[in-house]
């Protein structure tokens, strides 16, 4: 199960693709953003979705809206799979998987995350969320519906 509408959005700081960190209690203060935490770089299913943001990536860049994906891969990883993708968003590196688990996308036995896409407001409330392990397309047209509201 994804977080629940209205819940807040736990907060992380997180290493980041470019060299930097992301805080979201401060780089992100205020602004509006979607979250999509999946499993692993370089797997058929996950460099699908990864695509289909980048595809997308211009409807949430007009809204203002940063795209920021989470696995528990690590930045030299995250750096190789941005750039062979041509990702324009920041990858995120949540070794430990705790940040993964704060949002209740952590499987239990074999740690390893789910795919669940969340759609965080201005004020870091859990606007949207959705959630389907096998499926891309619809994490990113589930957002896209979500912020035409």
């Amino acid at each position: 199960m994804a977080l629940k509408k209205g819940e807040t959005a736990p907060e992380f700081n997180l290493k980041s693709t470019g060299a930097k960190s992301i805080d979201s209690s401060k780089d992100l203060k205020g602004k509006a953003f979607v979250l999509y935490i999946y499993p692993k770089d370089f797997t058929k299913v996950c460099t699908a979705e990864a695509c289909e943001f980048r595809d997308q990536f211009e409807a949430f860049r007009n809204l203002d809206i940063p795209v920021l994906g989470i696995s528990k891969d690590d930045i030299e990883t995250h750096e190789r799979f941005k750039k062979e993708h041509k990702l324009p968003f920041d990858l995120l590196s949540d070794p430990s998987g705790k940040v993964c688990k704060s949002y209740d996308a952590l499987i239990p036995l074999i740690k390893m995350p789910k795919r669940i896409t969340y759609l965080i407001d201005k004020d870091h409330k859990i606007a949207a969320a959705f959630s389907d392990m096998f499926e891309s397309k619809g994490h990113i047209e589930a957002m896209l519906k979500n912020l035409q509201k």
